[in-house]
């Protein structure tokens, strides 16, 4: 049952990514009003009438109700079987709380006219539910392996700098989800540059903007000097390592679709792929977190009563 309860969290962190991708898409789309202002219904109907919107909007409902069903049976799970892990404890109502928040922040947005800020912020709310998700799976499967590496101490100044760049990816996504819902994002009609200037000031939506893309190209510059910092703890925190190498890729790729969603006009695959990987990328940072700090007491305290060759879940010689 252990093992299916981890496979349950894997299928709740990807099912967590098609909501994501089906509200890019309704966001992209315009089909936010594709069910009216009823809801959990739409236009009053359990089947409503077949428009492109209609469809957009409702297989979003569908596909996040697929996910309130893994993730409480996620839950459910973890709880059964791994409650005495102080961080089963806390991923467990974070998880429910955000995936419930999200929810009624996108019953409130159907039902009431909401300010551009407010929709930013569902967005942000949609991060950390799936971050929250799939921190739940990747500590079920790491939970006799990878998540030893925590008693590994980092520097103070690591830890630090993990939480403060998490803090500040959420900054930038908001930023960039406001561009999105303000219809900011051709306001700098060129990139790098913003209508052939190196600094357009930061007035009006050519302010918003040109914002965004320098908290954005600070956030690459700041990736690439945490694999850099990283990569010299390469042999003693190897999780930390590839995290850092699996965000870079994500925050260069993030970049360049970034670009494209200029280049190519407000392309709805550019646009939907700029959602996919930070929300991805913010997953990986929020990993990172988590393993810069150090395991409960009663865990390090359970490896030590382990016999000496069983340690770290694999059988080792005793000396």
């Amino acid at each position: 049952m252990q093992r299916y309860v981890k496979w349950l969290a894997v299928a709740s962190a990807v099912v967590m990514v098609l909501v994501i991708i089906q509200g890019s898409l309704v966001t992209t789309t315009g089909s936010a009003e594709g069910c009216g202002n009823s809801w959990p219904l739409c236009h009053g109907k359990f089947i409503p009438a077949y428009t492109i919107e209609t469809a957009f909007e409702y297989s979003h409902r569908l596909i996040t109700s697929v996910a309130a069903f893994l993730i409480i049976a996620t839950s459910v799970g973890a709880l059964r079987y791994y409650r005495h892990r102080l961080e089963i404890r806390l991923f467990v109502p974070i998880m429910l709380f955000f995936l419930f928040l999200q929810a009624g922040l996108g019953a409130a947005a159907v039902m009431w006219p909401q300010s551009d800020e407010v929709k930013a912020l569902h967005f942000g709310i949609s991060l950390i539910a799936l971050a929250s998700t799939a921190l739940t799976a990747a500590f079920l499967f790491g939970i006799d392996g990878a998540d030893r590496l925590r008693d590994r101490p980092v520097p103070r100044g690591f830890v630090w700098t993990i939480w403060g760049l998490a803090a500040y990816t959420y900054v930038v996504v908001y930023i960039g989800a406001y561009v999105r819902h303000a219809d900011a994002s051709l306001a700098c009609a060129d990139w790098p540059l913003c209508n052939g200037s190196v600094f357009p000031g930061f007035s009006g939506p050519v302010g918003i903007i040109f914002t965004h893309r320098v908290f954005a190209g600070v956030l690459v510059l700041a990736v690439g000097a945490l694999l850099y910092w990283t990569a010299k703890m390469r042999a003693t925190r190897p999780d930390l390592y590839w995290a850092s190498v699996v965000a870079t890729g994500l925050v260069v790729a993030q970049s360049v679709s970034g670009a494209s969603v200029v280049w190519a006009r407000m392309d709805i695959f550019a646009r939907m792929s700029h959602s996919i990987l930070v929300s991805i990328f913010f997953s990986v940072l929020a990993y990172m977190c988590v393993h810069v700090l150090p395991r409960p007491a009663s865990a390090r305290q359970a490896v030590l009563a382990e016999p000496a060759g069983q340690r770290g879940g694999v059988a080792q010689p005793v000396t």
